[in-house]
């Protein structure tokens, strides 16, 4: 066996990368496509890091938010209650002035003022009794205790109120206890 040997021309040089410019092959003499992959992991480092960061942030917003929320409810109240600390000192002195004094009448005067103190703060704050008593009986606004016979005139009207019905800012907040003609 021989062997045959190849030569090349004298001016060719022998080129070991020959197939580097083919394309395709491109990325064996081209380091390139490792900069990209660095480069995009570098970015989804990024988009975790805010991820994470924002995920903190609306855990934290949301534990803001019940504990504001918990503090609202506990202290709802307050402005009504302040508002009757004054009708609560007028039933002070009143509660004084009926132990001290034997005039029914200056007494009478006394928890009259009382009571209109109390309703006129109470509409202050936007409460409003409902009027009842004979009006058309309403599911939406009575709660009916009993029916009694009132003859035809006032058959399905509220002949009785038994507990009166309250409006807060046009809202029911208590329904009327009353009684109905058959």
């Amino acid at each position: 066996m021989e062997e045959k040997e190849t030569t090349l021309p004298e001016n060719e040089e022998m080129n070991i990368n020959a197939d580097a410019d083919i394309p395709g092959n491109s990325h064996l003499s081209n380091p390139v496509g490792e900069e990209i992959i660095q480069k995009l992991q570098a970015e989804v480092e990024e988009q975790k890091d805010k991820y994470l960061r924002l995920f903190a942030e609306f855990d934290n917003f949301k534990r803001r938010n019940a504990k504001e929320r918990l503090e609202l409810i506990q202290t709802a109240g307050k402005d009504v209650i302040i508002s009757l600390l004054e009708v609560m000192d007028d039933c002070d002195r009143a509660e004084k002035q009926l132990a001290e004094s034997d005039n029914i009448d200056v007494q009478k005067e006394g928890v009259q003022l009382v009571f209109n103190k109390l309703r006129s703060t109470l509409q202050a704050r936007g409460l409003k009794a409902m009027e009842s008593v004979n009006t058309e009986f309403d599911v939406e606004k009575h709660e009916a205790i009993t029916e009694i016979e009132a003859g035809n005139k006032l058959k399905g009207k509220v002949v009785d109120e038994i507990e009166k019905g309250y409006y807060l800012n046009d809202k029911i907040i208590r329904f009327a206890k009353v009684v109905v003609g058959k």
